[in-house]
């Protein structure tokens, strides 16, 4: 099963369970930037790339997002990283994220 999953802001479902909780989890990883949390600095995507040309940015964003997600949702693997083609034409960053549920999930 895959799924595309973007940063874009959605209503937060308190007590989602089953693939509605996961890909939850994931918008919310997207959209954190790393350092934000304070009990836990390490959540979210490293934002370091921002200041680079956006080519530059978004190829070095890619590591930064798929370490992030499989590290924080490890129900899920990474299969690609895209970006929302209007968002970065303005210089916005808006990646989509398809996903792939792991077996045993």
């Amino acid at each position: 099963m895959g799924l595309e999953i973007s940063a874009f802001p959605a209503a937060i479902v308190i007590g989602a369970t089953g693939y509605d909780e996961i890909y939850q989890n994931v918008r919310t990883i997207l959209a954190t930037a790393k350092g934000s949390v304070p009990l836990d600095r390490d959540f979210g995507v490293d934002q370091t790339f921002l200041d680079h040309p956006t080519s530059m940015a978004m190829a070095k964003s890619l590591p930064a997002i798929v370490e992030a997600v499989e590290k924080y949702e490890p129900r899920v693997a990474v299969v690609s990283v895209t970006w929302v083609a209007s968002e970065a034409m303005e210089g916005r960053m808006i990646p989509r994220v398809r996903i792939r549920i792991r077996d045993g999930y």
